[in-house]
């Protein structure tokens, strides 16, 4: 009877193995699984019309309503078409898709158009549109998570055929473990829009670096107005800053098949989500942070969670998300004050900018280096340790330089943490002048895990080159687009990161 037990048991346990191995298998080749399936090859924005100011396109714009959503939940998708046109939406997850960055996932409507009602501004300048839902989408099971584009096209009409397009976005996020955990940085696209005309965090009267201007994802994204001597890409209207900032990372990612997921800004008010990923990444232009947000990625790296910080002037500013009027959490935010805790830099802010209701610890705790001033210019990333083990396989040198990957914004003066070594560093200008160090650094967690700083926006410009994608440039500095160094430097951090 023994002898029979035991055979039972480890015949279940066999076969168990031989089920629940393909069940793990198919977990952790969701992406690559994905981007298997067709790509689209027309995604693209085609035709796209801006008002005189370029902040927005009348003839056809809109919203979500939410920042984020999962499989099975409904989002709202709000559209304005003026003057009145019928109109069609395509849904695109974007990804690698055999290198054409996008694949359709449903075609909605055609629905008949209206204009919707541009918001007079309430306190704090603040534009909160309540635009009838034009439908309701809920997202298929079958919808993994990614980097949604929802874009809308007027139907051409008789006698010229002419049409419009502009886009929505949104996030479709899961709960499942994770090698990578892909944060947007759609506060900061937010806190940048001007949608209507002038209405940013940056526009207020009393001045662009105070606490005094609420803004509202109750609103379409405009064009990038206000990064115009950044990036000129009008193909990008209704977007935010995805397409032109963090499209690339995603590209790179699904490209090389790597276990990743999305979250937006709003969903790491707590750490749960990434506290079941190896790795979270920062990326881009990441500046507006609630404090809660910065407590959650803390306790992911107390935790042994990896970071990688492929992002400048990132955590800069406490951002406190509230309510929408009619209840909603999390949509409208403002800047309540610096982050920085008592360093000379969050001070001197305080005292220029505030009184700021809010204030936030030193981020380069967190992140390994600081917000510093000037934040902003242009250079070359230069190798200074090119023993560690981040340059493997690049072939390197200590002064070597890639041209251009410093912009606009970047990240300096470390503080002192245990084990913390400068791999690159150098000088940014603003056109020649005023010159200020940057640092890229690495750091080790308490768990075996890693911290990595690039200290620029434009990391991941070098990582790949999307279909349709604009390369930036700062203060008469650019970086040249997808570089083999910059790609092993990434990989062999993410490798390291999610092998742990």
């Amino acid at each position: 009877m023994n002898t029979l037990y035991k055979y039972i048991i480890k015949t279940v346990f066999a076969l168990s193995i031989v089920t629940f191995l393909p069940l793990m298998a198919d977990a952790a080749n969701v992406i690559r699984k994905e981007n298997k399936k067709p790509g689209s090859s027309d995604w693209q924005l085609t035709r796209v019309r801006t008002d005189g100011n370029n902040f927005r396109s009348p003839w056809i714009e809109g919203y979500c309503s939410r920042q984020s959503v999962m499989a099975g939940e409904t989002i709202d998708i709000m559209v304005a078409t003026d003057p009145p046109r019928k109109f069609e939406i395509e849904i695109f997850r974007t990804g690698y898709y055999g290198g054409k960055g996008a694949r359709l996932m449903k075609k909605l409507g055609p629905f008949q158009g209206k204009a919707q009602e541009i918001p007079k501004p309430g306190p704090k300048d603040i534009h909160e549109c309540r635009w009838e839902s034009t439908t309701q989408l809920t997202i298929p099971k079958d919808w993994i998570s990614g980097v949604y584009l929802g874009r809308l096209t007027t139907l051409p009409e008789a006698p010229t055929n002419s049409y419009w397009q502009s886009y929505v976005i949104f996030i479709v996020r899961d709960n499942r473990p994770a090698d990578i955990l892909f944060q947007c940085s759609d506060n900061t696209w937010q806190a940048y829009n001007r949608w209507p005309s002038k209405y940013s965090v940056y526009t207020h009267p009393k001045g662009g670096q105070g606490p005094w201007a609420d803004v509202s994802f109750d609103r379409p994204y405009g064009r990038q107005s206000q990064y115009t001597g950044i990036v000129n890409d009008p193909l990008s209207v209704g977007s935010g800053e995805f397409l032109s900032f963090e499209q690339p990372l995603a590209y790179f990612l699904e490209e090389n098949g790597y276990d990743v997921t999305y979250c937006s800004n709003s969903d790491m008010l707590s750490p749960d989500r990434g506290l079941k990923c190896k790795l979270f990444i920062s990326v881009g232009h990441d500046e507006y942070w609630d404090i809660r947000q910065f407590r959650s990625v803390e306790k992911m790296r107390d935790e042994g969670v990896s970071l990688m910080f492929l992002s400048g002037n990132a955590i800069c500013w406490v951002t406190p998300f509230r309510a929408s009027s009619s209840g909603v959490p999390n949509r409208i935010i403002f800047r309540g004050g610096p982050y920085g805790g008592t360093n000379e830099n969050a001070i001197e802010w305080d005292k220029k900018h505030g009184p700021f209701p809010e204030h936030g610890p030193d981020e380069g705790y967190l992140m390994g280096a600081r917000n510093i001033d000037p934040v902003n210019g242009g250079g070359d990333w230069i190798v200074g340790k090119p023993e560690h083990w981040i340059f493997k396989g690049t072939g390197m040198k200590k002064g070597d330089r890639i041209p251009g990957l410093i912009g606009w914004e970047y990240h300096g003066n470390p503080p002192p943490i245990p084990g913390l070594e400068i791999v690159a560093t150098g000088t940014a200008w603003q056109g020649g002048e005023r010159p200020q160090t940057w640092t890229a650094v690495v750091y080790p967690g308490p768990k075996g895990n890693f911290i990595f700083n690039a200290a620029t926006i434009f990391w991941c410009q070098d990582l790949s080159m999307p279909p349709g994608h604009t390369l930036p440039w700062s203060h008469w500095s650019r970086p040249h687009g997808p570089d083999e160094r910059v790609q092993k430097i990434t990989h062999n951090f993410l490798r390291r990161a999610i092998s742990k």
